[in-house]
């Protein structure tokens, strides 16, 4: 019995460092070519992402009305913050100050509780997708 054991044993013992030296051979370099308009086109949408062109994002609104208060809201809203980017929006016949451009809701969240120590009225909002 033992002498049908050893060959199996020396049998199994070479598969197996067979085996394992093929799978440590095929570690190998893996080199990507890259066409440099890739790194463009990413640019290109990151930069409008952040003027809201293309974002299915959320936002805050800070303040809707007349233009002369939409001013004084951003403003004042720059002078506190410059975490997130602020602008005017305009829907007829009053004006929007918006500030932000978040991917998530709770990101949103996140910066309206700190907002809201200087405008107590701001509120989360989803915008249209502009077209």
């Amino acid at each position: 019995m033992n002498s049908l054991t050893f060959p199996k044993l020396f049998i199994a013992s070479i598969l197996l460092l067979f085996i394992s030296a093929k799978s440590i051979a095929q570690s190998a370099t893996l080199t990507v070519n890259q066409d440099p308009k890739i790194t463009q086109l990413l640019e290109l949408k990151k930069n409008l992402e952040k003027e809201r062109e293309f974002s299915d994002g959320f936002t805050i609104q800070l303040y809707y009305g007349e233009l002369d208060k939409a001013n004084q809201t951003l403003r004042k809203y720059k002078g506190s913050y410059s975490n997130w980017p602020a602008s005017i929006e305009y829907e007829t016949p009053n004006y929007k100050v918006w500030a932000g451009n978040f991917a998530s809701r709770i990101e949103a969240e996140r910066a309206l509780i700190e907002i809201q120590n200087n405008f107590s009225a701001a509120f989360i909002l989803k915008p249209e997708r502009r077209k």
